[in-house]
């Protein structure tokens, strides 16, 4: 192989642009990977710790620990876990319940169905929070349609813990079936023919085969759920806020914007004490994964074994009702907002209006700015981080041998751990100027750019290095023995190899940082406005049907971004689309 290699690369033609030059085999790659690893992943959480319990850069406690004591952090944890852990419960179910169905049923429109379920989860919290307050506010268009509308004043039904826990069970359910899509693809269709000969049926299998061979998939879905409802932000803002229902992050975000740079103290003790709630749930979730023990190969996965027959319209039928429930008429809800021309009129042909969308999108100057900065700090980011992804892979998969584990868990800190720390460590970081530069990044759109770099560098890493580990090694053999650098090597075998994954990289970055609110939240300032945080002021100051024509928007550009990557699915290493079962 090698000496076909060798012909190959020194047979006459065309000079290739590398030829003369030679590898460098030294550390240089991994470790500027592990230096953007730990700048990105662990310094600025180390800043955090370091201005909780050390102010001064002397360990100093004890003021710390008094706000993480104080009635008011007390509360507010006590908060965070009941909703969070109300709503883990109610994913488990509806996300469980689901991904069932479509993966051993022969329900029809499965492709269709789970990507309505990943797309309500791809919309921004603060958008579902929303749409939910629309739809059962007590001038919504579409309980009045229904006659169900209750009385002018009618306190909303959704604000306060119950309304936090059901809307962020909803939102968090896709998490929970797109972890067990994983678990049920791991399966071997073997054992449920073993049990079909046994006699066993349909609901017998599921009960007896495969929730005990889906445990450790299960338990971390639920910690999954309950880790993301502890860094929500959007939704118990813009439900717990108005009743003074406060969870962690509300709690900090008040706190920064009751006091500003002088509450950063308590804000950062605040911080630590939701990063130890989540590692908590991360943790469990990692041990429960680890015990289902190692890789299983498999000749045959898991197939559809539940023919339906009759039932399956009824099947089909439950699961359109959830995507409506979750999806439709909330939607339905906003849109009637924002076409309207006032609170509580009936929407109709004579009172229909595009007043509010063409105010938002071409008037308003904050919102069209808050367009652009979305764009433009949602954009960067993706592409930034899907040409970083590229050089990333590779060094994580071909050159960083054991130290990969330890690298790959420092990066994936900012994503794993709740926003609203990763925010706090940022104005931390970035507080005071520079070393050597002389200059501060704070309140500057750089500090929010350098967050989403942080935040979403383990998501835009995931399909370049799915696709570096289906690559054999012979084309940088070849490469090597006609003596190329490793810039070369990177340019123009790897780059062009894994260009696809990039992409889809790009884009789901995008996805998932064109409406965040959790991190913006704190870092913006004026001029740097984003989506997430212009709809939570517009809903603040009252102004519910603009809110819902930003909402709307931006909810279209996500969806137009989810049908391209659906389009580039072909192009695609296996599983890398959540939607694509």
């Amino acid at each position: 192989m090698t000496v076909a290699l060798q012909t190959h690369w020194r047979e006459p033609g065309p000079r290739p642009p590398w030829r003369g030059l030679k590898l460098r085999a030294g550390l240089g790659l991994p470790l500027l990977v592990t230096v953007c690893a730990i700048f990105f992943g662990a310094l600025p959480f180390l800043r955090l710790a370091a201005a909780a319990f050390a102010p001064g850069w002397q360990f100093s406690p004890e003021a710390a620990l008094a706000e993480i004591g104080s009635r008011a952090a007390v509360n507010a944890t006590l908060h965070t876990l009941e909703t969070a852990g109300l709503s883990a419960i109610g994913a488990l179910l509806i996300g469980g319940s689901a991904a069932i169905l479509l993966a051993v049923t022969d329900v029809r429109g499965k492709r269709t169905i789970a990507f309505g379920l990943v797309f309500s989860m791809m919309i921004a919290p603060q958008v579902a929070a929303l749409a939910f307050l629309s739809l059962l506010a007590p001038h919504s268009p579409i309980l009045a349609f229904i006659g169900l509308s209750p009385a002018p004043g009618t306190p909303n039904p959704l604000l306060g813990r119950g309304g936090i826990a059901l809307v962020m069970a909803l939102h968090h359910a896709p998490l929970v079936a797109i972890t067990l899509w994983t678990g049920l693809r791991s399966v071997p269709h073997s054992l449920i023919e073993a049990a079909q000969m046994e006699g066993a049926g349909p609901a017998t299998i599921i009960g007896r085969v495969l929730l005990p061979v889906l445990r450790p998939q299960i338990i971390a879905a639920a910690l999954l759920a309950f880790v993301a409802g502890v860094g929500n932000f959007g939704i118990p803002a813009l439900l717990g806020l108005p009743v003074n229902y406060l969870t962690l992050p509300t709690l900090i975000y008040r706190r920064l914007s009751s006091f500003g740079p002088a509450g950063l103290p308590d804000a950062a003790a605040l911080s630590i004490l939701v990063a130890l709630v989540a590692a908590v749930g991360i943790a469990a979730g990692m041990l429960a994964t680890r015990r289902a023990g190692g890789k299983v190969e498999i000749e045959r996965p898991l197939e559809p074994f539940w023919m339906l027959g009759r039932a399956r319209p009824i099947v089909l039928g439950g699961l359109l009702l959830l995507l409506t429930i979750k999806l439709g008429l909330p939607f339905l809800a906003l849109l009637a907002e924002a076409l309207t021309p006032a609170l509580g009129v009936a929407l109709s042909w004579q009172s229909l209006t595009f007043d509010k969308f063409a105010e938002v999108l071409l008037r308003q100057d904050v919102t069209v700015r808050a367009f652009r900065n979305s764009f433009l700090f949602a954009g960067s980011a993706a592409v930034i981080l899907a040409l970083a992804a590229i050089a990333f892979a590779y060094a994580l998969e071909r050159r960083m041998g054991r130290a990969r584990r330890v690298v790959e868990a420092v990066i994936e800190l900012p994503y794993a751990l709740p926003g609203v720390v990763l925010a706090i460590a940022c104005i931390l970081m970035f507080l005071k100027p520079l070393p050597l530069l002389g200059v501060s990044i704070y309140a500057t759109p750089f500090i929010i750019l350098f967050a989403y770099l942080a935040r979403f560098l383990p998501l835009a890493l995931k399909a370049p290095l799915a696709a570096m580990a289906q690559i054999e090694a012979h084309h940088e053999e070849a490469a090597k023995l006609d003596g190329v650098t490793l810039w070369q090597m990177l340019r123009f075998i790897v780059a062009p190899i894994l260009a696809p994954a990039a992409m889809v990289s790009a884009l789901m970055v995008f996805l998932v940082a064109f409406n965040e609110l959790t991190v913006s939240a704190l870092l913006w300032s004026s001029g740097t406005e984003t989506l997430g945080v212009v709809l939570f002021s517009l809903k603040e100051a009252g102004l519910a049907g603009e809110a819902a024509a930003v909402a709307i928007s931006a909810s279209g550009v996500i969806l137009a971004a989810m049908l391209v990557l659906d389009l580039l699915a072909k192009r695609l290493p296996g599983n890398v689309l959540p939607w694509r079962i």
